[in-house]
Parts: structure tokens; sequence; C-alpha cells
């Protein structure tokens, strides 16, 4: 079948499956350093307490035939070997079916971890890695050119992404149809990073512009994914665009750069650099089981598609949910409402044998959410911090935090170490503290002016107490 594949992105492909395969190292490379505390046998919200009261059709998942922090290591860093390998290229020298099935490897090995990770993986790009990445297994192989269908289902992915997203807007906070929302949006977005000091600081005429243009790349730009060449490159480029702006202005952990493998997948590099982009003169033609495999599996995530397609032009429309239990077709979307406020935990211990206001009470740092008001933002995405994560939604209601705070606070007051690596700093290096409180305090960036006189990115007040002081066992303080 002559139009099965389109030769002309082979340059397309190879550029999103590189991408792709550092995605992965990444999402593996967090799952080996952070699980233990999070998910392990001794976490937060362990694996072994959650596979026994969830059966496997609803989170098919490698842990619940056997689980043990070494097999959970073993299998996160073995995810690293595979994507490293893809990332040099390994895929490229085996046969199709091989290839392939390397492909495969991750999906099925983070679909495992993802199944069983509860909240901590409760994040929409999550569903966005496995969802591409299964659509990478049938897009796997140099030696026959990139099918016309799975490219076309890429497109259908990133086309959910930022319709999704820009629907969710509209439908949601009036801000979005004011064109206020970034006045308050860099200063109150979960992880800022370097710069969302600076952009939160843009004329306010600006921020709208950056609103507007936003509408117009999410609500409409998409439509073009589908239209013929230059246009599509044209429009999958403006995506891209935004989305790097979007990496500069704060941390949203691989999202936006999944998002840009996405739109390079829909971008004909041929037609921008000529014969440099030209796909190899011994590509072969795709055998008769491939082409039977690939319609086959399109035909079935169509099929699939209908949730999500109805989702996106319900009023009642859903973000980042997953309809199947493989992950395979998902809603997306991202901000239907923006916080005008920022509240942040802040988490302190004392090593008096009573507690009072006036204790020697000591706080700890935490590597990406903001506490040290001097201390500036960093760049940590692609990256995934996610025990700072979960604290930007406990500061939002305690609801948030309900299954895993205390189990988070016990594991300071017994100077847990693998809880202490997900922190910057504990100011309890040689025993553990008597007592973990927590405190809400109010955040906003700092003036130009405020800046400069203080050295301080931030200024916070106390708002309330979040957590009294509590001790192992849950008694109370002795008077």
């Amino acid at each position: 079948m002559e139009w099965f594949t389109a030769d002309s992105y082979w340059l397309s492909r190879l550029v999103f499956q590189r991408v792709l395969a550092a995605l992965y190292l990444l999402a593996f490379l967090g799952a080996a350093l952070q699980f233990r505390a999070l998910i392990g046998a001794r976490g937060m919200l362990p694996v072994p307490r959650y596979v026994a009261d969830v059966p496997f059709r609803r989170a098919p998942s490698v842990f619940h035939f056997h689980y043990s922090d070494r097999f959970f290591a073993l299998c996160a860093w073995g995810g690293c070997a595979v994507a490293a390998a893809l990332l040099a290229g390994v895929d490229g020298l085996l046969p199709l079916w091989a290839a392939m099935l390397l492909w495969l490897v991750p999906w099925a090995l983070y679909l495992s971890i993802v199944n069983v990770g509860q909240t901590w993986y409760g994040f929409g790009w999550e569903s966005l890695l496995l969802e591409v990445g299964f659509l990478a297994v049938l897009f796997a192989g140099d030696d026959v050119g990139p099918p016309v269908l799975v490219l076309f289902l890429l497109r259908w992915v990133l086309f959910r992404v930022e319709f999704g997203a820009g629907l969710i807007k509209m439908r949601g906070d009036a801000c979005w149809r004011k064109l206020t929302c970034l006045y308050f949006h860099h200063e109150t977005q979960p992880m800022p990073g370097p710069l969302s000091w600076f952009f939160h600081r843009l004329p306010r005429p600006l921020h709208r512009v950056e609103t507007a243009a936003n509408h117009v790349t999410q609500l409409a730009v998409p439509f073009l994914l589908f239209t013929p060449q230059p246009i599509a490159t044209g429009a999958a480029l403006l995506m891209a665009a935004t989305q790097l702006w979007l990496v500069l202005s704060g941390n949203f952990s691989w999202l936006n750069w999944l998002t840009i493998a996405l739109a390079l997948s829909a971008v004909d590099f041929r037609r921008l650099f000529g014969d440099a982009a030209a796909p190899p003169a011994d590509l072969a033609s795709p055998p008769l089981w491939y082409e039977v495999l690939v319609i086959a599996v399109t035909a079935g995530l169509l099929a699939l598609s209908y949730r999500p397609a109805r989702n996106l032009v319900s009023r009642r429309q859903i973000m980042n949910y997953s309809f199947d239990p493989l992950h395979l077709v998902n809603a997306y979307g991202a901000f239907g409402s923006v916080n005008r406020v920022r509240q942040e935990v802040v988490v302190e211990g004392t090593s008096d044998a009573v507690p009072r206001q006036d204790s020697d009470w000591r706080e700890y740092e935490f590597k990406g959410k903001p506490g040290d008001v001097r201390r500036w933002p960093r760049q940590f995405a692609p990256y995934h911090l996610r025990l700072d994560w979960l604290m930007w939604f406990a500061g939002l209601s305690p609801a948030y935090a309900r299954a895993w705070f205390g189990p988070f606070v016990e594991r300071l007051l017994e100077g847990d170490r693998d809880t202490l690596r997900l922190l910057r700093h504990c100011p309890f290096p040689d025993r553990p503290p008597t007592y973990v409180r927590a405190r809400l305090y109010r955040y906003r960036y700092t003036t130009w002016r405020e800046l400069r006189e203080t050295g301080a990115c931030w200024e916070r007040t106390y708002v309330r107490e979040f957590l009294p002081p509590t001790r192992l066992g849950g008694g109370a303080p002795e008077a």
C-alpha cells in the first residue's frame, strides 16, 4: 500500500523518538530516586497496601504479582537502561519487530509504576507519556517509513492536549475570558521557575496579549494540524514555540517537552531543510503483518477516542482523566481555574521537650517549592519533584493532603533517610526533632523595590496553623 508510509517524515520520527526516550529516562530516574519514601514498602502510600485493595483489572501492573523495594528499583533502573538505549539509537540497529518490542518495554514498565503510584502519580503528564509511549511502539523502526496512520494519531493526541486545555480555560475561570489570569498565574502556579518572578512583573497589557495569544494557539491553531503542508508545519512550530514560553515561565515536569515532541512529529523537516533532511534511500516496504497491525490498532484507538472526544464538547468537561486502565486515550487540560493568592505549608520541627510558641522552631526546606523568602526558585523540569507538587496542593486545601501528610510528618519525626532525601535541607542533622508542626503562610512576589532593598524574591504573612505540634505516638504535648 503506497499510501501507508510518509517517507518525508523520517527525520520528524527520529526527533520525536529521541525526545521521548529522554523523557522516559527522566521519568524512570525520578521513580528510582523517589519511590522508597513515597510508595515503597515503608512509604507514605505503600504499594503493597494498595494492590491488596485494588484488583489487577482496574490497575494493571507487574507489582500485583510481586512487590518488594528491590524489585521496584530493578524495574525503575531497568527502565532507565532501556530508555538510555533508545536515546542512543539502539532501536535503529534492530529489525522492525525487535525495535517495536524494545519500545514496548518502557511503556509496560511505566504503566506498572503509574497504576500503583496513587496520588503521587495522579498528574496528566503521566497519562500523556503512556498514551504517546504506546504510539511510539507502532512508530518504531528506522528501516521503514513512518506510517501515515500513526502520524495522524500523534496529531490527534496533540489536538486533544491543546484544544482540551483551551476549552477548560474558557469554560472555567472568568479571568481567562477577561484576559486577566496571567495577573496571578506566574505567582500562584504550583512550582515557579527562575524566571517566573520576571514574568509576573511584566506590564499588565502584555499579560493580556499573552492570554489572548494562548487562546488562539489552543483554540484555533490545533485545527490546522489536519491541513496540508506547509500549513500543518507552521501550526506545529507555533505550538512548540508556545510550549517553550511555558518552559521558561515555570516548572511543569515533562508536560511541555512532551507536547513539543508531539508538535515536532507533525513538522515536515524536508520542506524546511531540503535534501539535508531527506530519508535514507534504502527504506524498505513495510511488511504485511505490520500494516495489518497498525490499521487494527488505529481502528481500536479511534473507537476508544469516543469518550475523550465527547468530553471535549461536554459542558461538564473533565481534565487529566484516563478512560481506560491502560491509559491509551485520555482527556487533558490545565488550569481551568487560577488561584489569586499563593498559600504555602511551612513545616517546622523543634527538639524542645515542651513545644511553645517561642521554642526553637527550625524550618525544613524543600527542593522546589517556595520556603525561605530569599531563596530564588530553580529550574527542575522536565524532572518531576512529586512531594513538592503535592505540598502545593496541600496549601490549597488540607483535603488534598489527608492521605499522605500524616505519614510524612511521622517520617520526619523518625528521621527517615529516604524521606529526608526528598528535601533540600533538614535542620536536624544529628537526631530527629521531638515535635513537628506545619503553618500556613500567604506568599507573594516582592516588588522591584523590595527586591533591591531586601534581596528577597518572596514576602510571606502567617495565615493560620495547618498542623499543631505533633510527636511520635500522637500524644498531646507535655504540660
